[in-house]
């Protein structure tokens, strides 16, 4: 298993508590991406650019989708602006390969068919190993999932972590959840005024 596919487990499994919006967790597994291919020296940071690095293949099928689309000439790519590229829909991709690999299934409804049944997590090794990861507060996991809402642990074990290149990163996604906020403030604010000028024009 990887990163990535860990914190969706953590995030679905969240019990209580509300779900995590598509947005920011797909901005938080580009992020995971980053660093499980730091971590196998697929990529290095230089100051905030991922620079490519080994092209092994990579175990995971959407870590080796995500070495692929690596930006592979200077000035390279800046943590932020791939996190903004890489990270378009990449929950629902996460989801659709959980569920092709039986991680995730979809609960049978009297009197509606299998397909239109609600998704949930099998009980799988996977699932047991991500619940352990999430169980000793490994800082990476714990931060990125602080990060988007889940399990109201402290974010600040971005403090523990020892390697540069991965707190630079959990910065970046931390940053990046900041401005999709602010977005969507902006954004909610202007349907309001547009709202009440409509209104407005129609009395």
């Amino acid at each position: 298993m990887t990163t990535p596919r860990d914190l969706l487990i953590i995030a679905m499994d969240a019990g209580s508590g509300s779900p995590v919006e598509q947005g920011e967790l797909s901005l938080a597994l580009a992020g995971a991406e980053v660093i499980d291919l730091l971590a196998v020296e697929a990529v290095r940071l230089d100051g905030d650019h991922i620079v490519p690095g080994d092209q092994s293949a990579q175990a995971d099928r959407l870590l080796e989708q995500a070495a692929a689309s690596l930006v592979r000439e200077e000035p390279y790519e800046s943590v932020t602006d791939w996190l903004w590229r890489r990270g378009r829909g990449l929950s629902v991709a996460y989801q659709a390969e959980l569920e092709a690999d039986g991680q995730l299934v979809r609960q049978r409804r009297q009197g509606i068919s299998f397909r239109a049944g609600q998704l949930v997590l099998a009980d799988s090794p996977a699932r047991r190993r991500a619940a352990d990861r999430w169980a000793a507060d490994e800082p990476v996991l714990t931060t990125l999932a602080g990060a988007v809402g889940v399990g109201g642990k402290p974010t600040e074990d971005v403090q523990d972590v020892a390697d540069d290149d991965v707190a630079t990163v959990l910065a970046a996604v931390s940053d990046a959840l900041v401005e999709l906020a602010s977005v969507r403030q902006r954004r909610a604010i202007e349907d309001a005024a547009f709202d009440n000028i409509w209104r407005g024009g129609g009395g």
